[in-house]
C-alpha cells in the first residue's frame, strides 16, 4: 500500500528562486542578471495579486466572470507576466538534456534485472482490424505501440523519493508540482575524481563553489558533477557498473540541507556513497529528503544560472521516479 504520509511533513521550497538563463551557445556562458530581478518583480507582483484578491474577497459575494472573459484579469496578468519571462529569457536558452535513456543492456545494480522491450500485442480480437495476440503495425493499424517491462523503479536517470527507504515517507506520488522547477547548482569534483576513482565530495567542496559564485540559493537542486556518466556507453557492455565510483559524503548533504535549505542533491553514479550501510542515502530519506541519481551531461552545464526541470513518473504510492531532468 502507500506509505501514510501527509505532503506536510514533506520538506520541499518554493518553486523557484530567481536565476538567469543559459544562452545558445556550445560552451557554458554567465547567467543573465536580468532574470533573477525579472523573477523577482514576478514574484512581488503574483503575491500583491494574490493578497488584493484575497482581501477584496473578504468584503464582497465572489460572483463568476460574465460570458466569455475567462479568468479574472488579476490572474491573466499574472499568467501573461510569465510568459513574458519565457519570451524574454527561456525561449532562446539553451537546454541541455541530463537523463540517461532506458534500454537493453544499461548498467543496473546486480539486484536488479534488466529491462525488456518488445512490441505491444492485441488482448482481444478487433473483427476486420486486428486478431487476438497479433501486433500492431503502420501498415495495417496505422500505428505501433511498444511493450516496456520494467523490474524496478530503480532505473537509469531516477529521483528517489523517501519512501525508498522510509516506510512512512512520501511516496513519489506524493510529491507536489513545486519540486519541477529549480535553480541549478553545479559542484564540479571532476579533477579531484580523475586523480581519485572513489573520492567523497565534502563541505569544502561545497564552500569553493561558493567562494566564487555565492550562497548556494535556498530550495535548490544541488548536483555534483564527477564525469562518472560519460562512461556510460562502456558501462552498457555487460550492463554492470565499476566497483569503485565517486560519492558524496554524508557532512556535505547534511550542510546543504541543515545549512543552505536546498531541495534535493544529485549524482551520476548510481548510489550515494559506497559506504557499508550506505550512510548518506540512509540519513536523506529518513530525514524526509529527495535526491538524483543517475544525472547526465553535467559537463555541459554551467555551475551557477541554470534552471533545472525536473520530469518523473507519477506511479501511485512508487518508491522510485523515472525522471526526465533538463537544464535550462
Amino acid at each position: 500500500g502507500v506509505p501514510r504520509q501527509r505532503e506536510s511533513t514533506f520538506v520541499y521550497r518554493a518553486p523557484f528562486s530567481g536565476a538567469a538563463a543559459m544562452r545558445s551557445s556550445s560552451q557554458p556562458t554567465q547567467p543573465a542578471p536580468a532574470l533573477l530581478a525579472a523573477m523577482l518583480v514576478f514574484t512581488a507582483a503574483n503575491a500583491i495579486i494574490s493578497f488584493s484578491a484575497f482581501w477584496a474577497s473578504r468584503n464582497t459575494v465572489a460572483e463568476p466572470p460574465a460570458a466569455g472573459t475567462g479568468t479574472s484579469t488579476a490572474s491573466t496578468a499574472a499568467a501573461r507576466s510569465l510568459w513574458e519571462a519565457y519570451d524574454a529569457h527561456l525561449a532562446e536558452a539553451k537546454y541541455v538534456d541530463l537523463t540517461h535513456a532506458i534500454e537493453p543492456g544499461m548498467p543496473l545494480w546486480d539486484g536488479f534485472s534488466q529491462p525488456k522491450f518488445g512490441a505491444a500485442v492485441a488482448r482481444v480480437a478487433t473483427p476486420g482490424f486486428i486478431a487476438e495476440g497479433a501486433t500492431y503495425g503502420y501498415a495495417a493499424q496505422g500505428f505501433v505501440a511498444g511493450a516496456v517491462s520494467l523490474a524496478t523503479d530503480q532505473i537509469g536517470t531516477q529521483l528517489d523519493p523517501p519512501a525508498h527507504w522510509n516506510e512512512l515517507g512520501a511516496t513519489i506520488s506524493d510529491l507536489p508540482p513545486t519540486v519541477t522547477l529549480r535553480p541549478l547548482v553545479v559542484v564540479d569534483i571532476s579533477r579531484k575524481v580523475a586523480a581519485e576513482p572513489g573520492y567523497t565530495a565534502s563541505v569544502a567542496d561545497v564552500l569553493a563553489w561558493e567562494a566564487e559564485h555565492g550562497r548556494v540559493p535556498a530550495g535548490a537542486a544541488v548536483l555534483f558533477r564527477s564525469d562518472w556518466s560519460r562512461r556510460w556507453g562502456e558501462y552498457l557492455v555487460e550492463g554492470k557498473m565499476p566497483a569503485v565510483f565517486p560519492g558524496v559524503g554524508l557532512p556535505a548533504l547534511q550542510f546543504l540541507h541543515q545549512n543552505r535549505s536546498i531541495l534535493l542533491h544529485g549524482h551520476e553514479p548510481l548510489d550515494t556513497d559506497s559506504t557499508p550501510t550506505l550512510e548518506g542515502e540512509a540519513w536523506l530519506m529518513h530525514h524526509n529528503y529527495l535526491q538524483v541519481e543517475g544525472a547526465a551531461n553535467l559537463h555541459l552545464v554551467p555551475p551557477a544560472g541554470a534552471l533545472l526541470s525536473i520530469g518523473f513518473a507519477k506511479i501511485k504510492g512508487g518508491a522510485g521516479g523515472l525522471a526526465r531532468l533538463v537544464a535550462v
